[in-house]
């Protein structure tokens, strides 16, 4: 099969299974994501797991993403349970299907600061010929396993267009 012909899932998959076993493949799956999707790739996330339905994604806390009461920024951690919702659910989309996130929120529990994990997992409606909205949640837990932070991230999934 043509890469031209392949859905954004499948070479997702694709390149997370050539690359990830590889030394130093994860790092350089984390910065091929962070340079599809720019904005994404400002916090430096580092895509730990993943498979169809569930992504685990990590992020150092240091500067970059730190706010003025020396913890990890807001938007920052919404950035990170976004990717994790959005690389857990792009896996697993069969080739005839497409999502976007159209709303996401998030809630705090405490300051977070260490490195951080956010996971999700994303199970996928059975018909993906009509278009339908799920919520996907990714909590973000600091390295003591407290979790600091929960992302809510609904996507639209329906057929791609012709």
């Amino acid at each position: 099969m043509s890469k031209a012909h392949e859905s954004p899932g499948e070479r997702l998959r694709a390149l997370w299974a050539r690359l990830s076993p590889l030394p130093g493949g994860k790092w350089l799956f984390s910065r091929l994501v962070g340079f599809i999707a720019p904005y994404s790739g400002t916090i430096g996330a580092r895509i730990e797991a993943l498979e169809p339905g569930y992504c685990k994604v990590t992020m150092r806390d240091r500067r970059a993403v730190r706010q003025h009461l020396h913890s990890v920024h807001a938007i920052a951690l919404a950035n990170l349970g976004e990717i994790a919702s959005g690389l857990a659910m792009s896996a697993a989309l069969p080739r005839h299907a497409r999502g976007i996130v159209t709303n996401i929120s998030i809630a705090y529990m405490k300051k977070a600061r260490g490195t951080l994990t956010a996971e999700c997992r994303a199970e996928l409606p059975p018909d993906l010929t009509v278009s339908s909205e799920q919520q996907y949640y990714a909590p973000i837990y600091d390295e003591a396993g407290d979790e600091v932070a929960r992302v809510t991230a609904t996507w639209k999934l329906g057929p791609m267009k012709k």
